[in-house]
């Protein structure tokens, strides 16, 4: 392939998503790690170089956010070292990034939605790697970086927040779940939708944020989902869920208390909208009953 586009990372939920969500008349090479390892420096130059892309959208990250305090080693290797061989290799084929980063990159509340502007000061090896991994792309790539933040992702394929709590939810209950972190729940289809807007739009570079509308707790999700997944029949009967304190489920890292990202420069520069959490929750969930 020489031109078109090259997704890194195509095993993961959001590489699944952009799969499925490819806009007519598009190329695409969809590379797993099994084809694509980012802590083969060496593999990322022969692959690149192989295939010449135009656009590379990198959904491959090491994101076993509480396993990274103790492996900083390879957490900074796919984050960091593996994103500074790909931005070299797209620099020698004048290749497009467009780089999947994360709501970890900020520490404390700013008391309103995160702007991407904002100062970034992570609390976790996991941010502080993503946040390194930014840094490198657009210093690397200039104009040809896009860095694109989201959180609380999720989907129908992989594992996750939402799929974790159906299956707790039909082992167990009551189920307990964190009510003092927010953010906003964002399923993984809406994000690849908006990145595919990205593709078309070479003129926009630097950082954008996006996430589905509204805001929830992590309890208010688990609620959602206990409520929603009744109505699609993915539960036999409703489920309590019961609010408790961060202190009260210590991680060995620690998670942003308030994360709500600003997505409305994103909206106008690609001219996408959102929509609420909820109503994206409810099309998940019924793709999964319907499966």
């Amino acid at each position: 392939m020489s031109g078109g586009v090259l997704v890194t990372g195509a095993a993961g939920q959001l590489g699944y998503e952009l799969a499925r969500t490819v806009p007519r008349g598009v190329t695409v090479q969809m590379l797993a790690r099994a084809e694509l390892d980012l802590q083969d420096i060496a593999a990322v130059s022969r692959v690149i170089d192989a295939y010449r892309p135009s656009v590379i959208i990198n959904a491959a990250a090491y994101t076993a956010v509480d396993r990274a305090e103790s492996e900083p080693h390879l957490a900074k290797a796919v984050n960091v070292t593996g994103v500074r061989a790909l931005a070299d290799a797209a620099a020698r084929c004048d290749a497009r990034v467009i780089h999947i980063s994360t709501d970890f990159v900020f520490g404390a509340g700013a008391g309103r939605p995160w702007r991407t502007g904002d100062d970034t000061a992570p609390h976790s090896v996991y941010g502080r790697t993503k946040r390194d991994g930014e840094r490198v792309l657009c210093d690397t790539l200039g104009s040809r970086a896009l860095v694109i933040r989201t959180a609380w992702l999720y989907s129908a394929h992989g594992v996750n927040f939402v799929k974790t709590m159906l299956r707790l939810m039909r082992e167990e209950e009551p189920v307990r779940v964190v009510a003092d972190q927010v953010g906003t729940p964002t399923w993984a289809r809406t994000l690849a939708t908006t990145i595919w807007a990205a593709v078309a739009r070479p003129e926009v570079a630097g950082t954008l944020h996006w996430t589905d509308a509204g805001v929830a707790s992590w309890y208010d999700l688990a609620v959602a989902v206990s409520e929603d997944a009744l109505t699609a029949g993915l539960l036999p009967h409703a489920v309590p869920v019961l609010p408790i304190a961060t202190a009260d489920y210590p991680t060995p890292a620690t998670r942003p208390v308030y994360s709500v990202l600003d997505t409305s420069a994103t909206q106008d520069a690609l001219d996408v909208h959102t929509i609420h959490w909820r109503t994206a929750l409810r099309f998940m969930l019924s793709e999964l009953a319907h499966a």
